[in-house]
């Protein structure tokens, strides 16, 4: 098994290039004034960081330091409904920026921003204009198409699967032209971002790690070089018949448990978070489960990936899950979560008696059967 390690050297160079740099984000949004707000979350480096500012006469600012190129998510909240409201049903752009001074200027809305300043910002664009749109804007443009359909046809089986085929294709070749774009210029940012975005694509494992080794070592030493390395590593390190990566975690108590202490038990390691709503939704069948299987040998070791303790808390209880629970409470860098390639919750892998894979994205009536099939 080949794994992506990052040697000293490759170290060094990036801690050359990852010092905090300044960065300015102001602009004009129409004529807005209080209560009306915009929202600015933005990921840097692996570090989540979180800001808001009024808007007065339609102008705001943001300034703040940032190790490498950032991911940002903005939303203008118009009438002073809230942040949530705003993200989820609100005015919500997406972007990567740098440590550049920027400015962002519209009429009326975030959707027709123009940004200025910012070479990252267009290289963005210019990558999302070579792959054929991003995947916010091919969501945008499947549910336009189905919106375009009467209200019979939207009943339809035969034009429901029409639909889904040109979203399928639509995306098949976005994955397609995202290698391309890795394999020919391997010193782009956004190489990297291609293949991160790809990385699930079963079919391409072997591409895209020869892609990955020839980015430029710089690239490959930023968090999301390290991090798309150690999920190429889950891949075969999760699949079955594969010892299960061991790791040690804390719980709510503070007392360190591990998943080598479980051997000589099927250990179900379940991925979730208190805000994830398939999760909880899930929960009612897993506790049916253990409760079904706790005393024949079967464990669950939940890996959390919340942030805030005492909501993961409040959702162990709420829920009434009486397993085993860890977190390092870093959210979507949780080490464990990292270790087995997690971007998605919820997130399973079966582990038998003698630490070997035997089962994955298993939940509902697949993990009731292969429980069944284990312990009757």
């Amino acid at each position: 098994m080949k794994r992506f390690l990052i040697l000293p050297a490759l170290f060094a160079s990036f801690l050359a290039v990852a010092q905090n740099k300044p960065f300015t984000m102001a602009g004009k949004l129409g004529a807005l004034n209080k209560p009306a707000m915009v929202y600015l979350d933005y990921m840097d480096n692996g570090e989540g960081h979180a800001d808001s500012a009024l808007l007065v006469d339609g102008k705001f600012k943001f300034t703040g330091q940032i190790k490498s190129n950032a991911y940002a998510r903005m939303a203008l909240d118009h009438t002073g409904e809230g942040k949530n409201k705003a993200v989820y049903t609100g005015d919500v752009i997406y972007f990567y920026f740098g440590p550049e001074n920027i400015t962002v200027n519209s009429r009326d809305s975030l959707a027709t921003a123009v940004f200025t300043g910012s070479k990252i910002y267009d290289e963005h664009m210019a990558y999302n204009k070579t792959i054929g749109g991003s995947i916010m804007e091919l969501t945008k443009a499947v549910n336009a198409k189905f919106s375009s359909g009467s209200p019979e046809d939207q009943k339809d089986p035969g034009f429901m699967k029409a639909v889904n085929d040109w979203y399928r294709a639509k995306l098949d070749n976005k994955n397609e032209q995202q290698l391309l774009f890795a394999e020919k210029n391997p010193n782009s940012f956004f190489a990297l971002v291609a293949l991160s975005e790809t990385q699930k694509d079963k079919a391409n494992e072997g591409r895209i790690a020869a892609a990955f080794k020839k980015l430029n070592p710089q690239l490959r030493s930023l968090d999301m070089g390290v991090e798309l390395a150690q999920r190429i590593d889950a891949s075969t390190m999760t699949a079955i018949g594969a010892s299960a990566p061991v790791f040690s975690q804390k719980d709510v108590n503070g007392n360190s448990i591990s998943l080598a202490d479980l051997k000589g038990k099927v250990v179900l390691v379940e991925f979730w978070a208190s805000w994830c709503g398939p999760c909880r939704a899930e929960n009612p069948n897993l506790v049916k489960l253990y409760n079904q299987y706790k005393d024949k040998g079967f464990e669950i070791l939940a890996v959390s990936l919340d942030s805030d303790k005492t909501a993961w808390e409040k959702a162990i209880k709420a829920d009434g899950l009486p397993w085993l629970h860890v977190s390092d409470l870093k959210g979507w860098n949780n080490a464990v979560g990292r270790l087995y390639g997690v971007r998605a919750v919820p997130a399973s892998v079966l582990v038998d008696k003698d630490g070997k894979v035997i089962g994955n994205e298993l939940r509902g009536e697949s993990l009731k059967a292969k429980l069944a099939a284990l312990y009757n």
